[in-house]
């Protein structure tokens, strides 16, 4: 168990959108969140008070998180003399890394000569199975989008909390490490060995009850030639009733791969449905989900009026303007 409340570490981030892990934890469970630590240099800022590792443990943080999502999931030697710091000062480590913490030996010694704990949760606790692509009874409904970090988890989490608040049954399916960060479980999906990504999605989507809906975090894009595979593996093994486009419509260039332009929505609705429709013939395109941080209230609106017009379907910004448009939709399902 990782102790809360947190101080989010936010290191040297380059920009805004690589601290979505601290973003994500602040905007979902600000509670668990006292502070931030910024190093110098670091162009990213998720709200909270910049707090040394003294000024952090007096206010009872118990936990540093890495609260930075880097390409590779690189601990750098900056990053690693503030980390034996704080497990000096008595901090515990968590971090959703593909570089764990328990691989660096220098943290693992500081850990155990002062007791303290480092906790990887991008690390598959569950002998996965392979997907065998069965009917499950229950609902479910994945987030799919034009490129990474556009905001498929908000998303979901968004459409978790409308859909109890109507009444409905529903439950939050954490497939990265901000989501089980914020949840306290999930599947790290992308840390999972290619052949069981499906099955682990299977698993983590059990048969439920006829009006009961997982609402699976969507990883990646169809479209991302880095990460389309983890993609693939939700929409196969997800088996979706219900699929909902996210898109984040000031982006100029796919998320790491400046030599590509993102698709539009109707790209991905007419690549994502018929590979969804493998597993679940009956599924649908329900609605779409815009990110709409960058725009004022009324670019927004109105960009939200023409995606809608354009696709015959609700498009809001759950953040900014709630999920109860898309939940509508789901009941009709």
């Amino acid at each position: 168990m990782i102790e809360t409340p947190y101080l989010l570490f936010l290191g040297d981030a380059p920009d805004q959108l690589a601290a979505k892990v601290a973003q994500g934890i602040k905007d979902w469970r600000p509670d668990n969140a006292v502070g931030q630590y910024r190093m110098p240099g670091c162009g990213a800022d998720v709200g909270l008070t910049d707090m040394t590792l003294e000024e952090a443990k007096a206010a009872g943080a118990k936990t540093v998180v890495i609260g930075v999502a880097n390409r590779g999931g690189v601990i750098s030697q900056a990053w690693k003399d503030v980390l034996t710091q704080a497990l000096i000062e008595g901090f515990d480590l968590a971090s959703g890394l593909h570089n764990l913490l328990r691989d660096e030996p220098d943290l693992v010694a500081v850990a155990e000569s002062h007791g303290r704990a480092l906790h990887d949760v991008r690390v598959p606790e569950v002998d996965y199975p392979i997907a065998n692509g069965k009917k499950r009874t229950g609902k479910r409904v994945l987030a799919v989008g034009t490129d990474c970090s556009v905001g498929k988890m908000y998303t979901a989490l968004a459409l978790d909390e409308a859909m109890k608040k109507r009444g409905m049954k529903s439950t939050f399916r954490a497939t990265g490490q901000t989501g089980i960060l914020i949840t306290g479980d999930g599947v790290p999906l992308d840390a999972v060995v290619a052949d069981f990504m499906a099955g682990a999605v299977e698993w983590l989507t059990p048969d439920n009850e006829e009006d009961h809906w997982d609402i699976i975090e969507g990883q990646g894009s169809l479209y991302h030639v880095s990460y389309s595979g983890v993609t693939m593996a939700l929409i196969h093994g997800g088996q979706p009733d219900a699929l909902i486009l996210c898109h984040e419509p000031t982006r100029k260039t796919m998320r790491g791969l400046p030599d590509y332009t993102p698709p539009s929505l109707e790209q991905v609705r007419d690549m994502a449905l018929p590979l969804a429709r493998i597993a679940n013939p009956a599924c649908e395109v329900v609605g779409v989900s815009v990110n709409t941080q960058h725009m004022s209230e009324e670019e927004a609106r109105a960009y939200l009026a023409k995606v809608e017009a354009q696709l015959g379907l609700p498009a809001v910004d759950p953040f900014r303007h709630g999920a109860d448009r898309l939940a509508e939709a789901l009941e009709a399902v």
